[in-house]
């Protein structure tokens, strides 16, 4: 298998037909055609079928191309430590929704000055959901809620969380789990480890008993609670961005509430990319500190 093949399969996997693969890659497109079937001929298998003037991947191209992805993912970062300077290549990240939203804008415009060289690629999901991409090598690092067990990952903490439980403006105070008794709780679905705090919060079965609106997307989430639908528990940083002023806000037991997102990647040496990423994190996490600090004070 050659690399450049992959590259070319990547691209025709990506843009959905040969002809808009050749524009980008600059190439003809009997060009990008030849180099797909050296590929199939040298992995044995079809990589593509034809239906309605679109390629798509067969299922041995879908598997295929996880690999690719690694590939040359790994040949960028290869070349780049061997030529020393500035990372470069692609930089594969997973993080909970409310922290794309909330926390990454700041830095990933950071990181883009600095290192222009490097290709992020983030994917959004939950706790649990992206906990299984890092493990699977899918992702190179991935910012979530739960510190994992285990000498597999490291971690380094960064965001200082506090979540908040929401409802509509004229909800009855809530003080304790019993004030939100016969209420509908929206949520993400189950591996959302914020819905693992309410279950907590609500005690014995958890969610068992009460009625769930599963949602995903915060902007959804809190429009709802807004609307009368039900409760959720958010971030507080999350509110900012979401447009919060027509909900109510109810503190949480402070050991439910306060929370602090790491960032994780498995244990084996990181990549230039990601440790510049890291260094780059903990630089804000210092200047947020060092701002509230001043602020109390």
């Amino acid at each position: 298998m050659d690399l450049s093949d992959l590259h070319f399969f990547k691209t025709v996997a990506e843009e959905g037909g040969i002809a808009r693969a050749a524009r980008r890659l600059h190439r003809v497109p009997s060009n990008v055609t030849t180099r797909v079937k050296q590929l199939e001929a040298a992995v044995g298998a079809e990589l593509f079928v034809r239906e309605r003037q679109r390629l798509h991947l067969s299922p041995n191209g879908e598997m295929l191309l996880d690999y690719a992805k690694r590939l040359l993912a790994l040949a960028d970062e290869a070349r780049g430590a061997l030529a020393g300077g500035e990372p470069r290549g692609v930089l594969r990240l997973g993080a909970l929704e409310s922290t794309a939203a909330s926390r990454l804008p700041a830095l990933f415009v950071d990181y883009h000055r600095r290192y222009p060289e490097v290709r992020v690629e983030l994917v959004t999901g939950t706790n649990d959901t992206m906990l299984a991409a890092l493990a699977q090598r899918r992702i190179d690092a991935a910012f979530i809620a739960d510190v994992p067990a285990g000498r597999e990952f490291a971690h380094l903490p960064l965001f200082d969380e506090t979540l908040v439980l929401v409802s509509a403006l004229d909800h009855r105070p809530v003080r304790r789990a019993a004030d939100v008794a016969g209420d509908t709780v929206i949520a993400f679905p189950h591996g959302c480890a914020y819905r693992r705090v309410v279950e907590r919060w609500l005690g014995g079965d958890g969610l068992a008993g009460v009625r769930v609106l599963e949602l995903g997307s915060y902007h959804a989430i809190v429009a709802c609670a807004a609307a009368g639908a039900g409760v959720a528990v958010v971030p507080e940083s999350v509110l900012a961005t979401v447009g919060s002023a027509h909900v109510a806000r109810h503190p949480l037991p402070r050991v439910l509430a306060r929370r602090t997102t790491p960032l994780v990647w498995r244990a084996a040496q990181p990549g230039p990319a990601l440790l510049r990423l890291r260094e780059l994190a903990q630089q804000q996490r210092a200047r947020h500190r060092t701002a509230a600090s001043d602020s109390r004070a």
